[in-house]
C-alpha cells in the first residue's frame, strides 16, 4: 500500500496547494498541509507494522488494523472536504479533478481492502456521500451556464450510483476471498491431516519432529518414537466390513489423543499403523510407561452400532538420539522393534536395539 498511499497523498496535496496559492484559499491551504501530514502518518504506520512482523497475537493485530482504519477514514474525510470546498465555487475543471480523486480513492480501497469490508465500506461512504451531497447542492446554485443544474444533478446521481455498485463489488470480492482462503485452508488441512481420523499424517509428523528435535537438542532431552500396530484389526474388517473398521480406527485416534500430552504428537501413517512422538523424555522408563498406557487403553472394548469389538495393540519404540536423529531412520528402527513385539504375542512393547537398527539399515539399503 505504500505507493498508492504516497501517490494519492501527493496528488491531493498538490491540487489543494495549487488552488490555495492561485486563489488565496486558506481552507485548501490547510487541506494541502493536512494531506501531507496524514500521508506521512499513514506511511509511518505501515513502516512500524512491517517492523513488528510477524504478529500472531489477535489483540495486537486488531490494534494495527484500527490504526490503519483511522488513517483510511481520515483521508476519506479529507477528500470529502476538498470536494465540498471546491464545489462552493463554479470551476468545472477543478470539480472534474477533485471528483476524479474520489473515484480513484474508491477504486483503490475496493480493490485492495475488500477483505476488510467494514474498513472498506466506511472509507468509501465517508468519501463519496459528502461529495454526492455537495454536487447536488451545487446543482441548485444559480449559474448562467447551459444545463448547469441538470449536469451537476446527473453527476451527483452518478457518484451515488457508482458508490452503490462499488458496495456490491465489495460484497462480491469479500465472498470470493473467503471462498479462496477457505479452500486454501482446506487444501492445507488435507495435505497434512489424515482424512479418516483427522490426525496428522506423515508430512505434518515430519514437521512436528523437526520442531521437537530442535527443542530436544536445546534442552538436552530425548524423544521417543512409538510405532503402534493394532492386533486383530484385520479380523474386524473381514467379519464386519470396512465401515466398522473405519469406526474403530476413529475411536483409536480419539483414545490416543486422550493419552498424550499437549506437546506430544499422534499421527496415522495409514492402515492400522499409528505413531506417537513423545517429547521431553528424561529416561526410557517414561517411554515404556506411555507405551503400556497406550496398550491398555487401545485394548479396552470398542462398540460399533451397538456391537462390542475387541482388539489390542503392539508397540515398538525408538529413542532419539540413541538410534539417530532422522525421523525415517527412527521409524524404521521402531518398526523393527514392533515386529519383535508382534512376534512375541499380542499387546507387547519392545525398544529398538542395535540389531534392530542394523536390520533396518540393511532393509533400507
Amino acid at each position: 500500500m505504500r505507493l498508492p498511499i504516497l501517490g494519492m497523498g501527493l496528488v491531493v496535496a498538490g491540487v489543494a496547494g495549487l488552488t490555495a496559492f492561485e486563489w488565496h484559499d486558506p481552507v485548501n491551504g490547510a487541506l494541502a498541509a493536512l494531506a501531507l501530514i496524514l500521508t506521512l502518518a499513514r506511511l509511518l504506520v505501515l513502516q512500524l507494522y512491517w517492523r513488528d512482523r510477524p504478529i500472531v497475537d489477535d489483540a495486537q493485530l486488531r490494534h494495527w488494523e484500527r490504526r490503519y482504519a483511522i488513517g483510511n477514514y481520515a483521508f476519506a474525510l479529507l477528500l470529502a472536504a476538498l470536494n465540498i470546498n471546491a464545489l462552493t465555487i463554479h470551476q468545472p475543471l477543478l470539480h472534474l479533478i477533485t471528483v476524479s480523486l474520489v473515484f480513484s480513492f474508491g477504486a483503490g480501497v475496493v480493490s485492495r481492502i475488500s477483505i476488510r469490508p467494514v474498513i472498506c465500506v466506511v472509507s468509501l461512504l465517508l468519501a463519496t456521500v459528502p461529495t454526492a451531497a455537495a454536487l447536488a447542492v451545487h446543482a441548485f446554485i444559480p449559474h448562467g451556464a447551459e444545463l448547469h443544474s441538470e449536469l451537476f444533478a446527473i453527476e451527483a446521481l452518478l457518484v451515488a450510483m457508482i458508490t452503490a455498485l462499488s458496495l456490491q463489488t465489495v460484497a462480491h470480492l469479500y465472498r470470493s476471498a473467503v471462498v479462496h482462503h477457505t479452500a486454501k485452508h482446506d487444501l492445507a488441512q488435507l495435505a497434512r491431516y489424515d482424512a479418516l481420523t483427522g490426525l496428522p499424517n506423515r508430512l505434518l509428523l515430519r514437521e512436528r519432529f523437526r520442531e521437537s528435535s530442535l527443542a530436544a537438542a536445546q534442552t538436552e532431552t530425548r524423544l521417543a518414537v512409538h510405532f503402534i500396530d493394532l492386533d486383530g484389526f484385520k479380523g474386524i474388517n473381514d467379519r464386519h466390513g470396512h465401515p466398522a473398521g473405519d469406526s474403530v480406527l476413529q475411536q483409536v485416534a480419539r483414545r490416543l489423543e486422550g493419552i498424550i500430552r499437549a506437546d506430544d504428537t499422534v499421527a496415522r501413517l495409514g492402515g492400522d499403523e499409528f505413531i506417537v512422538l513423545q517429547t521431553d523424555v528424561g529416561h526410557g522408563d517414561e517411554a515404556e510407561m506411555l507405551a503400556r498406557r497406550i496398550i491398555k487403553q487401545l485394548s479396552a472394548p470398542y462398540e460399533v452400532e451397538g456391537e462390542p469389538m475387541r482388539i489390542s495393540a503392539s508397540v515398538g519404540i525408538a529413542m532419539m538420539p540413541d538410534y539417530g536423529r532422522d525421523l525415517e531412520e527412527l521409524l524404521s528402527c521402531a518398526d523393527a522393534a514392533l515386529y519383535r513385539s508382534k512376534g512375541a504375542g499380542k499387546a507387547r512393547v519392545n525398544f529398538c536395539t542395535r540389531e534392530d537398527a542394523a536390520s533396518a539399515r540393511l532393509a533400507a539399503a
